[in-house]
């Protein structure tokens, strides 16, 4: 049953194979897990009317990457709020009842004009969906964005994921 909102048990279940349909695309564990709850997800709305997905992050002090990256300079790295885009894509085509192994295909424009810092309390991240291909190729293109604490700091735009059977580059 296709939901519109997940808590992080559910997420956890969906990297480990058993949210939905066998042969779904996983969603990584934690660490790698970069977002604690799906707030919203739809198959219509958002900018292009195609979709979209929002979702949060509970920042807290002890958060892995504040330990490695910086020393004595605590910073989320940017590649990571980029990487839960990207995860969302992913489970977005996911939920939208594809099935095959997810993989980050690239993304056209990214800007970082803020930062995450332990001191912060939210992540939230939005997803718009503007094309969906469901033929023999599975792909989902978005454009994102990543607010923390209200403040938009990133955009991408052209974010592309796709599924597929066996995975080999």
């Amino acid at each position: 049953m296709r939901k519109s909102q997940y808590n992080r048990e559910e997420l956890i279940r969906c990297g480990k194979g058993e949210l939905m349909q066998p042969g779904h695309a996983k969603l990584p564990l934690p660490n790698m897990l970069m977002f604690d709850r799906i707030t919203e997800i739809t198959e219509d709305g958002g900018k292009y009317g195609k979709g979209m997905v929002t979702a949060e992050l509970d920042v807290k002090p002890n958060l892995w990457f504040f330990a490695c990256h910086f020393q004595d300079d605590p910073v989320m790295p940017g590649c990571l709020g980029l990487d839960a885009l990207w995860q969302l894509v992913g489970f977005y085509i996911t939920w939208c009842g594809h099935i095959g192994k997810g993989r980050a295909l690239g993304v056209n424009e990214v800007k970082f004009t803020g930062q995450i810092l332990p001191e912060n309390q939210l992540v939230s991240y939005k997803l718009d969906i503007k094309r969906l291909l469901s033929g023999k190729l599975k792909l989902a293109i978005a454009d994102g964005t990543v607010s923390v604490d209200g403040k938009e700091i990133y955009i991408a735009n052209g974010l592309r994921v796709g599924l597929f059977g066996e995975v080999s580059f």
